[in-house]
């Protein structure tokens, strides 16, 4: 391979991750806009303000990174890979629910000192009012997760770009035999 070729390889390849990176977290920010969105009418029935809409796009740039992450280290592909689409899937969605959960748990922390409680402050809040919500912020992500890394495994196994085609380009969907 020419050294013109390499770089025009790893050229591809970051454009690639980066339009990976951009979608994920396009999905993610709405997602978790929206469910900052349902929080805040939920609230406002008790006349509660909530104003945590910064936050869902901080997380989408976070955990789309984690995705990353998580997709450059296997997240053990090679033990599911002979397996029906729905394990690797709900696997998945389960490990990075757990993330979620776990970024929860540092926003909370991060919160608490920078109110001037500390670290052990913003343990006590999730203690004393946040821990339903963390596990009702996980549920609800493994929920939302399902179809994302759904599609995602079923355009691996379709071929690069062909799911894209499919659903993005009306030609693609008459080549494929799909009726309509």
């Amino acid at each position: 391979m020419s050294p013109n070729q390499a770089k025009g390889t790893w050229k591809h390849r970051i454009a690639h991750e980066l339009i990976r990176y951009w979608v994920n977290v396009a999905y993610l920010a709405v997602f978790f806009g929206a469910f900052a969105w349902y929080r805040r009418f939920v609230l406002a029935e008790y006349h509660i303000s909530y104003l945590h809409y910064g936050t869902a796009i901080i997380e989408a740039l976070i955990l789309a990174k984690v995705i990353l992450l998580g997709d450059a280290l296997g997240l053990g592909r090679r033990a599911l890979k002979k397996k029906p689409l729905i394990y690797p899937t709900l696997r998945k969605a389960a490990v990075f629910s757990v993330f979620v959960g776990i970024f929860a748990i540092i926003e909370h922390i991060v919160e608490g000192m920078l109110h001037g409680k500390g670290v052990f402050g913003g343990l006590e809040a999730i203690w004393h009012e946040g821990k339903d919500e963390i596990f009702s912020r996980c549920l609800v992500t493994f929920f939302a997760f399902i179809p994302f890394f759904a599609f995602r495994e079923l355009g691996e196994l379709l071929g690069e770009g062909r799911l894209h085609r499919v659903f993005f380009r009306r030609d693609a969907a008459a080549q494929s035999g799909a009726q309509g």
